[in-house]
């Protein structure tokens, strides 16, 4: 099953066409080590094992923050609506530590991407925060060596500081809006910068995201040599494409994860909800549709404006990246003819190769919700 997209590798523009390898699911109720294994919300293949890394969001809940080293046998992969689980193997868990180097308390810490940097032997991860009326946390961006233990954090701009009311919408309100803050890291080809991204705008910069408004979302950079904040841009984060099955019920749209391509050129993950939304595809285990879109952009940096240092982008005239749409994942289908029904996808990486061919992976965040499930998806890049 083949979709063209004009996808952009090595720099250079390309027809290619993305061909649906299939998935993997791990139902919610998978352990491992006797800690339930969910919420991940990010994915990044390491070359040198094989292997993946995968963070879990759960606030440390179930368990100490963590991420997961984990394999996929791609081989496994079926375009099947209920394709099991024995493509994927969980081989270790590493205990996330805070900046004393003990283990993150609950709900001191929402964890939501790592890269892996093999060159420095670092691991970058972002830590969402919070803006709830009990507790105002700063998003962050930190570096850890792959034994868990903090080697620093990056200087994140105080405008992305929670600041005023907990919705966020009251006049005056500065910061990240709760739960739509860092959840993506990106490391450029080169190795020289780190790119991450609020899933929707600041308050002071727009409203979140509703059904028919987007919301305009900021890229922040950091040098990995120095550790200093460049170069910052907007995205234009879409409307959510589909209302709730009933007014005024919670729906979304944001983006939980980009991929580099270049050192202007990503990958990024918007990922749709709303409660009770009849979407393509259904869950072989409810046997409803999920709620859930999932589309993939392409987005170029070259011509947009430089907002690094702006607390605010009201009053001012920005251009926005380049956005163009690569795929609507409600699009695939199964061998049987069936969609292919998503769950919170919210992690992207590169693979391996198979036979010949380079891989894109991605994966789902569960939210540990039984009605939920862990996907892997996996694409062939011809």
């Amino acid at each position: 099953m083949k979709w063209l997209l004009a996808l952009l590798l090595a720099g250079s523009a390309h027809a290619q066409t993305l061909n649906y390898i299939g998935q993997q699911i791990v139902p919610t109720s998978a352990s491992f080590r006797g800690v339930p294994v969910g919420g991940l919300s990010s994915i990044d293949y390491v070359p040198a094992t094989g292997r993946y890394l995968a963070i879990c969001d759960d606030r440390s809940d179930r368990a100490p923050a963590r991420y997961y080293e984990l394999s996929l046998d791609l081989s496994k992969f079926r375009r099947s609506a209920n394709p099991g689980e024995a493509g994927v193997a969980w081989v270790s868990m590493t205990t996330i530590l805070d900046l004393d180097g003990q283990p993150f308390g609950r709900n001191q810490v929402d964890p939501e991407s790592l890269r892996l940097d093999a060159k420095r032997n670092l691991i970058y991860w972002a830590n969402e925060g919070q803006r709830v009326s009990s507790s105002l946390q700063n998003p962050t961006v930190r570096r850890m060596s792959p034994d868990g233990k903090p080697a620093g954090e990056f200087p994140v701009p105080g405008y992305y500081n929670p600041l005023g009311s907990a919705g966020g919408i009251t006049p005056g309100d500065v910061g990240v809006y709760n739960n739509l803050a860092f959840e993506s890291i990106a490391i450029t080809p080169d190795g020289k910068t780190l790119w991450t991204m609020s899933e929707n705008g600041l308050a002071q910069d727009s409203l979140p995201t509703a059904v028919g408004r987007g919301s305009r979302a900021r890229m922040l950079s950091f040098d990995l040599d120095s550790g200093k904040a460049g170069a910052e841009y907007i995205y234009d984060v879409g409307p959510v494409p589909f209302p709730p099955a009933r007014q005024g019920d919670f729906a979304t749209n944001g983006v939980p994860d980009m991929l580099a391509l270049s050192a202007h050129e990503f990958i990024v993950i918007e990922r749709a909800f709303a409660v009770g939304a009849v979407t393509p595809g259904i869950a072989a285990l409810t046997k409803q549709p999920t709620s859930n879109t999932i589309k993939l952009y392409l987005i170029d940096t070259r011509g947009a404006t430089d907002v690094s240092g702006w607390s605010s982008i009201k009053g001012h005239e920005v251009v926005p990246v380049k956005r163009t749409m690569l795929l609507d994942l409600s699009s695939l289908k199964n061998d049987d003819g069936s969609v292919l029904a998503l769950d919170n996808i919210e992690g992207i990486t590169f693979g391996p190769m198979l036979e010949g061919k380079r891989t894109l992976i991605l994966v789902s965040d569960n939210n540990f919700n039984p009605a939920q499930f862990t996907q892997f998806l996996a694409f062939t890049v011809e």
